[in-house]
């Protein structure tokens, strides 16, 4: 696709997007995140155009299909943005009930909004989860829900990031110890990739991100701690109809001038 220069990226999803497990240099408690990452990237490809970008993050930890499509759709349509992207899916698929034709549907919806409202909408697909043997039961029904997501960019004008077909992220090192959000390193590759789906080659733009030392490898916990500290927990919260994010609202609810925030990736200083 061409080139675009973006003044306002609004970002929609669960804890991928909010940017959990990609610690913030400096600030302690803080994630950073593969969209604030792209955001970065895309405040530097503004700049060369002759002005900034503004970003906002409406992402919440364990969100489905449903809270985008009936909550932070229309909140990041009041902040008239010319760039949504949307990753969701994954949080819907692994209940036993899920009909990934259905949750395409709902989606659906949701992107002839973004659309009709002007917005670029960048719509990610689901990662390959061959990747952790916990996951790969979803694998076909996830396949499924991809080849919609296919569908719904064609009839509706939306751009693809395809991340089922990065094979690097079967690569351990690109996940956090938990197996199931990215690390940094995983975090920077999507957003790589992400930019370069919308036409912004990250290699022409001179960011800090460029210049950050590569992350340490995530810990290779044994079998028995990952069950005991993330697994067990988080089918407890299943059972139970918990989320993570209940009660939590987004990090960036209102778009900010990414050059007025720390500047960990994109743009100069």
């Amino acid at each position: 696709m061409s080139r675009t220069s973006y003044s306002r990226y609004v970002a929609l999803g669960d804890s991928l997007t909010e940017g959990l497990c990609d610690p913030t240099p400096g600030r302690a408690g803080d994630w950073l995140g593969w969209a604030d990452r792209l955001a970065g990237i895309l405040d530097g490809d503004a700049r060369l155009a002759g002005h900034g970008l503004e970003f906002a993050n409406l992402a919440v930890r364990g969100r489905r299909i449903s809270d985008v499509v009936g909550e932070q759709i229309p909140h990041a349509l009041t902040l008239r943005p010319d760039l949504v992207s949307v990753l969701i899916g994954g949080n819907d698929l692994m209940s036993p009930s899920a009909d990934p034709d259905v949750l395409a549907d709902r989606l659906a919806s949701g992107v002839a909004r973004l659309r009709a409202g002007g917005a670029t909408v960048l719509l990610a697909n689901l990662f390959d989860p061959q990747f952790a043997f916990f996951l790969k039961p979803f694998r076909g029904r996830a396949a499924v829900f991809n080849a919609n997501v296919w569908s719904i960019a064609r009839d509706h004008g939306a751009v693809v990031l395809d991340v089922w077909g990065v094979r690097e992220f079967q690569d351990p090192g690109m996940w956090a110890a938990d197996r199931v959000h990215l690390s940094s390193r995983g975090h920077r590759l999507l957003a790589s990739h992400a930019a370069h789906t919308l036409g912004v080659p990250y290699a022409e733009i001179t960011t800090s991100a460029a210049a950050e030392p590569a992350p340490d490898a995530p810990d290779d916990l044994p079998f028995r701690t990952w069950l005991r500290v993330h697994a067990l927990p988080w089918a407890a919260r299943r059972l139970r109809h918990i989320s993570a994010g209940d009660g939590l609202g987004p990090k960036l609810p209102e778009p900010a001038p990414v050059s007025v925030r720390p500047r960990i990736v994109g743009g100069p200083h």
